[in-house]
């Protein structure tokens, strides 16, 4: 599981878009912590351990918080969860920036994401504030949602907010629907069977299903009587340090007991496999994916009618996606060409050695392939917004869809007859679905767009382009109020990420209005390790050339200075996930470059992170500390062995959860104490939630984090907040 994607209800393989949000963990912090809060940040012991890799020896004083178990070390994180809250509450304009967040929180309509047509019903999560978690809905037509039925609300079932659905899969004829819930950000979630039409839930349970490691899938049998699922091993059947790896595919037959379930797939599959399934329309045929961990390789396999499997593609062979069509499957291949082709097999033949070119290479990368009624859509991504070209089977061009300009492609469903739906969104025009009817040639819009009570009319978008280091060329995205003066004295957040080959593109984030509205700018840097242009963009910033990455995003921080956007000294940065990895290695490659630094469940010890389960999947990404070549590399950027004492740094805001799946929290925890200990006089401060995870939480505890991370921007870069004035009903 990559470290931050989000959640996965869809179930055709080549919709898993993942573009990382502006938070990741959000909830109520310091809830353990008792009495006044302390006027410095609490000390942490130095327990030094050694630890030899090849010819070297590393120190690390704080190893021992990685022992969540450790009573010294919970009453530790209270201690800083309470200076943090010292800290963040006694910001004057905190509380005017909490209601300001809440206002742009308050959608005018709901939002509907992860769209499945399935028997006549368009199955959806709708997202509708001031409910805390999307609920799956049922509706009879995008045109009309006001006869829509609820079948699964989280809200309903833990009125605490901390429910999440995970995914869900209807079952061919729309009759049944599987749910995967979890609670808590733990991702640890048990598939749940409902009837489509009333809500009821069915007698079977599959345990375990999703994780924060692996993921998770299920796909229905034709009739809707079984279906595969994933599983993860249960306590006993491997030890205990392995129960989040080994996934397998498994069978279930309704109505039976588990114990009768048998295995499709995975005696011989890697220790950190990632299973999903899509099923062809008739059911006859599985298409089953797995990843190879998180760093791009993929294998496929396809499961006939007999239940038979046959091998599609290896993880080497370099097929990036597959979709049922054309009597067959078309495959995403980047095996010639890294800007990627379509290449099209029969599935009774699935070989690659008999694929047929469909639509060739050419000097664009393809981000994705869709197939609805009798067509094949392929999108296209030009350092970082989306088009998307349309082609006959037969791979005869048919045009473009006429997409709103500099936007992007946030979903795609088939529809009715021939239609299909596309979510289209950009920096300034919150997430709509539009209707793609090819006979009519006319995209139109539908009732499912989201209203936001954030009006970005007055801002407009600019294009600027970085030189790294190596003289790459390297987009940025600008968000600024028209008019604002160029003149190096604007606040300006800059944002990134980097990695997993996940691109960065236009999105809609109202809460960003804040701050634009209070003459801030805000940039998104395409830099490398995402696949803006293709894939050879991903592999230039992974593993051993991890380093680019961090290059990029100075140069885009320095060209932004340069070009009299802003200046170090009203520069913040912002990042989580693996984009706090990229905070970590900015921080103590470039202190002197930023002033304000807010970092989200970040990784920011490397040769450690692997230890961990999500982290070993992480190494196809990252690499590990037990190849020569790529220990160098990772302790030559690892964040928490860089920090140098009597630096000043960035004042700086760590954000972490207990229960985080995919990014220990151990990682925040070392980190923040190295740099408070380093001798730095701004402040570090480390806020950890002791309810949730990476992803998942309730709107109401995302609020308070972005009023958290608000206000410690704005006091930090001595920006005066001043009350938007709220027009009357």
């Amino acid at each position: 599981m990559k470290l931050w994607t989000p959640p996965r209800p869809l179930s055709a393989l080549a919709r898993a878009t993942a573009v990382l949000i502006s938070l990741v963990t959000c909830t109520p912090v310091g809830a353990g912590a008792a009495g006044a809060a302390p006027a410095s940040p609490p000390p942490a012991d130095k327990r030094p351990v050694e630890d030899r890799y090849f010819d070297r020896t590393v120190r690390d004083d704080y190893q021992w918080m990685e022992d969540w178990s450790d009573a010294a070390l919970k009453a530790w994180v209270d201690q800083q969860n309470a200076y943090t809250r010292g800290v963040l509450d006694q910001i004057p304009s905190r509380p005017a920036i909490r209601d300001r967040v809440a206002e742009l929180s308050r959608d005018i309509s709901p939002d509907y994401s992860a769209l499945e047509f399935r028997g006549g019903t368009l199955f959806a999560l709708k997202d509708q504030p001031p409910k805390n978690q999307p609920m799956l809905v049922a509706l009879a037509s995008v045109d009309d949602p006001s006869h829509e039925r609820v079948i699964v609300d989280p809200n309903a079932i833990d009125t605490t907010g901390s429910l999440t659905i995970d995914f869900f899969v209807p079952s061919l004829d729309g009759a049944k629907v599987a749910v995967s819930m979890s609670r808590g950000g733990t991702e640890s979630g048990d598939v749940h069977l409902y009837d489509a039409a009333t809500g009821h839930e069915l007698k079977d349970v599959l345990p375990r299903v999703n994780g924060g490691t692996a993921g998770g899938s299920v796909a229905w049998t034709a009739d809707g009587t079984g279906l595969l699922y994933t599983r993860y091993p249960a306590k006993g059947e491997r030890p205990a340090a392995d129960l989040d790896f080994y996934q397998q595919a498994w069978f279930h037959k309704l109505g039976t007991p588990r114990a009768s379930d048998h295995l499709v797939l995975g005696r011989d599959l890697p220790k950190i496999a990632e299973i999903e399934f899509a099923s062809a329309d008739d059911g006859r045929h599985v298409l089953i994916l797995v990843r190879n961990g998180d760093g791009g390789e993929i294998a496929w396999w396809l499961r006939g009618p007999d239940g038979v499997l046959h091998a599609v593609a290896g993880f080497k062979d370099k097929i990036m996606g597959a979709e049922f069509g054309g009597g067959g499957l078309f495959l995403l291949s980047r095996a010639r060409d890294a800007n990627g082709e379509v290449l099209h097999v029969g599935l009774e033949k699935p070989a690659l050695a008999g694929a047929k070119s469909i639509v060739p290479a050419s000097g664009i990368a393809i981000d994705g392939i869709h197939v609805a009624g009798g067509r094949l859509y392929v999108e296209d991504i030009v350092g970082g917004p989306n088009d998307v070209r349309v082609f006959a089977f037969d791979g005869k061009p048919l045009g473009k869809l006429p997409l709103p300009a500099t936007s992007s492609v946030a979903g795609f469903s088939r529809y009715t007859g021939q239609q299909c739906l596309i979510r289209s969104e950009s920096f300034t025009e919150p997430g709509h679905w539009l209707r793609y009817d090819p006979a009519a040639g006319t995209l139109s819009p539908t009732a499912l767009a989201l209203r936001s009570p954030a009006d970005f009319s007055d801002v407009e978008v600019k294009r600027e382009f970085a030189t790294s280091k190596d003289g790459t060329r390297v987009p940025i995205s600008i968000l600024m109020k028209r008019g604002t003066a160029l003149d190096g004295r604007a606040p300006l957040i800059l944002y990134g990420y980097g990695g997993y080959g996940i691109s960065q593109k236009p999105n809609f984030r109202a809460q960003r209005k804040l701050w634009l509205e209070q003459g801030g700018i805000y940039a998104v840097a395409n830099i490398r390790g995402g696949r803006e242009y293709g894939d050879a963009w991903h592999e230039a910033g992974k593993l051993t050339r991890k380093q680019n990455v961090f290059d990029d995003f100075a140069a885009c921080a320095q060209a932004l200075i340069d070009k009299r956007y802003t200046t170090s000294e009203h520069l913040a940065i912002q990042g989580g996930s693996n984009g706090g990895l990229l905070m970590g290695a900015e921080l103590t490659q470039h202190p002197d470059l930023f002033h304000v630094v807010v970092s989200q469940v970040g990784v920011y010890d490397m040769l450690r992170s692997e230890l961990s389960p999500n982290g070993f999947f992480n190494t196809t990404e990252y690499g590990t500390v037990k190849d020569t070549a790529q220990f160098r590399a990772l302790l030559g950027y690892s964040p928490y062995h860089n920090v140098k004492d009597g630096t000043q740094y960035p004042s700086t805001l760590l954000l972490t959860g207990v229960n985080d799946p995919r990014v220990a929290p151990s990682n925040s925890f070392k980190f923040a104490a190295r740099l408070q200990a380093s001798g730095t006089s701004r402040p570090v401060l480390l806020r950890t939630s002791m309810t949730t995870g990476h992803i998942g939480a309730p709107l109401n505890a995302r609020n308070e984090e972005y009023a958290d991370i608000y206000s410690f921007i704005f006091s930090q870069l001595d920006v005066p907040y001043r009350p938007h004035a709220v027009a009357a009903p």
